[in-house]
């Protein structure tokens, strides 16, 4: 999969997509990234990427034109690929975007500076992406963000065929807890089903487990979550156990 990243400043970048699991990813040609300096489309003397507001206004906004430019040229190298704009007025990314996103064939990120983006830039895009409802100095690490959880979803970059399955979000459920050695750690021990060898047990434990945790920590999922008739029974369950819990701890 290609993953282009248009940016003022590459080397922003350079180190976490160059190490860990995505620089193997790219040694072994399951995934591609290039950085594309925005300047290299800039024109005058000075390269000069932003401007004053029309009208106005504190900071710079970076111009449309050298940003059509780059767009232009790109996508006459990747015309498969889907143009996306880092913008904390873009849809808040999922991971049901990660999924989407990693069907195509490529992706290419704009990464915005100063106060934004002259309007018309939103024009030359496919969609726009937030990571959150909050501003950061650039669009550089939300789309390092995006492609890391797309990428991962790339066959043969974790290795390991189920990895991604079960990773929260995967199912619209928060993951189940998971241990390792050593099976005692100052007095906390790792549950008895887990070492009990009996998988159908273990893989009915861990789907407890997930509604459990989802329950107590993000129960607004449950909602949209695609819940099996055992999952709808042992949730009525665990809600009218903790309704009873509670109504003891209050003493009615």
């Amino acid at each position: 999969m290609q993953f282009d990243i248009l940016t003022l400043f590459p080397a922003m970048l350079e180190g976490p997509l160059t190490a860990s699991i995505l620089g193997k990813a790219v040694d072994k040609g399951l995934i591609s990234v290039d950085l594309h300096n925005l300047r290299d489309w800039a024109e005058g003397k000075h390269l000069v990427t932003d401007d004053t507001p029309y009208g106005g206004g504190d900071g710079m906004v970076m111009k449309v034109d050298p940003v059509a430019r780059a767009l232009a040229d790109l996508k006459g190298k990747r015309p498969q690929s889907r143009i996306l704009l880092m913008s904390p007025q873009g849809k808040t990314f999922q991971q049901a975007d990660a999924e989407r996103l990693g069907r195509e064939s490529g992706l290419i990120f704009v990464c915005g500076r100063y106060e934004g983006y002259d309007e018309r830039v939103r024009s030359l895009v496919d969609e726009e992406i937030s990571l959150g409802d909050y501003v950061l100095t650039g669009g550089e690490l939300a789309a390092a963000t995006i492609l890391d959880a797309t990428a991962r979803l790339v066959p043969g970059v974790l290795g390991a065929v189920g990895s991604a399955l079960n990773d929260s979000f995967s199912d619209g459920l928060l993951e189940y807890p998971q241990y390792t050695r050593p099976a005692e750690f100052n007095g906390m021990c790792v549950p008895a089903v887990l070492v009990s060898g009996n998988h159908q047990v273990i893989a009915t434990w861990r789907r407890h487990e997930q509604l459990r945790r989802t329950l107590a920590r993000r129960p607004e999922l449950l909602e949209t979550a695609p819940l099996t008739k055992a999952d709808r029974l042992f949730l009525e369950e665990l809600r009218a156990s903790l309704k009873k819990t509670t109504s003891e701890d209050q003493g009615t």
